[in-house]
């Protein structure tokens, strides 16, 4: 990953650049942004452009001992950490995994690192064990004589232990190491670390950056392009995964439909099937599930306003809407979306799911019929 491989953010590189090219290299640096926006791959271009012994024209040369390195993500010198399943497992269990995702494509999410890691049912962190082990790598002797490297994915993963840890270290970095934290919700790290850190925020990126991405890299027709680059909302990552449709969100759709028209028809032994079924998903993927049927709520009640540029739906989905939207209006809207969050409240502290969505599907009944 070369800084010319990143999808827009060019006001990001430059300024990563100079700050390299004037000396001004912060030791801990928190690149923020949502989810598709390019903050890992800034962090690996960064990486990589920091260890290159010979920068060319803003970005790596692609030729030196550091780059071919980079190349397979085996320099010496740039370490990861990242959420993995258990307290007893740290990053290098799963490094393999983790190379293989990123040269496939560092545009990927914590639901498509769980399936590469093989996780369903946990709730992937970030463990005091792998504090220690971040010490032991930054204490060691940089084999190149350049920048130590520690890039952390998703630092809010961590729990409280190994956060304190880490404070530590950015307290007193051990000599020429270089922090990437890559957050995508960094107002959840503890302030001190917050404190210590220089943040750096990447926007969502233009539908015409995607679109112009889309057609370059994949292909795909200036009207294609345009039509995927308006549903991504500013993500990559969701548009790679409008290319190429994943089963998550196809089962997300089928599920939210079954749900709607079991609801509206009052069949209680259906919706009880419904909810066992949804609870045998495992935690990451009835979260994901409840984040989705917010979306499509959302998408729905705007749908109503005859607005086509504020609709952000697959022609699937605004196929089912055309019939659904009518149902979706000021009278309940707030009601269903306050539940689709009190439910994914209560997944994350892990209450009972065939509880939780039992329960919700009951409250649907009364809220569809309060159209």
């Amino acid at each position: 990953m070369y800084f010319r491989d990143i999808i827009g953010q060019e006001e990001a590189k430059q300024r990563l650049v100079q700050e390299v090219a004037e000396g001004r290299v912060a030791h801990a640096r928190l690149l923020c942004g949502a989810e598709g926006s390019g903050t890992l791959p800034m962090a690996i271009a960064y990486a990589r452009y920091l260890c290159c012994t010979d920068r060319q024209g803003g970005d790596s040369c692609g030729r030196c001992p550091s780059c071919v390195k980079f190349d397979k993500l085996v320099h010496p010198d740039v370490h990861f950490a990242f959420p993995v399943k258990s307290a007893s497992n740290v990053s290098d269990d799963f490094i393999r995994e983790w190379r293989n995702l990123l040269l496939q494509t560092p545009y990927f999410g914590l639901t498509q690192w769980m399936e590469a890691m093989g996780v369903e049912n946990q709730q992937p962190f970030i463990g005091v064990k792998e504090s220690d082990e971040i010490t032991r790598k930054l204490n060691l002797k940089s084999s190149a004589g350049g920048y130590k490297v520690m890039i952390i994915w998703l630092p809010e993963k961590m729990n409280v232990q190994s956060a304190n840890k880490l404070l530590k270290l950015l307290e007193e970095p051990p000599r020429q190491t270089v922090f990437l934290l890559v957050s995508e919700q960094p107002d959840t790290l503890l302030a001190t670390i917050l404190s210590r850190t220089q943040r750096m925020e990447l926007r969502k990126l233009p539908e015409l950056v995607i679109s112009q991405a889309l057609q370059a890299k994949f292909g795909l027709q200036p009207t294609d392009a345009a039509s995927i680059a308006h549903l991504s909302e500013g993500s990559m990552l969701k548009a790679l995964e409008a290319i190429h449709i994943s089963e998550d969100k196809r089962m997300f759709f089928d599920l939210f439909v079954s749900l709607m028209r079991l609801s509206y028809q009052r069949k209680l032994r259906e919706m009880k099937l419904w909810s066992e079924q949804v609870a045998g998903l495992g935690r990451e993927r009835q979260k994901n599930l409840l984040v989705y049927c917010q979306r499509l709520l959302r998408e729905n009640f705007i749908y109503n306003f005859h607005c086509p540029e504020m609709v952000y739906m697959t022609p699937d989905e605004q196929a089912f809407s055309t019939r659904f939207a009518p149902f979706i209006n000021e009278r309940n809207v707030i009601g269903i979306m306050e539940e689709l969050a009190l439910a994914q409240q209560h997944i994350e502290q892990n209450v009972n799911a065939k509880m939780v969505f039992f329960d919700f599907s009951l409250k649907m009944i009364m809220l569809l019929k309060s159209n």
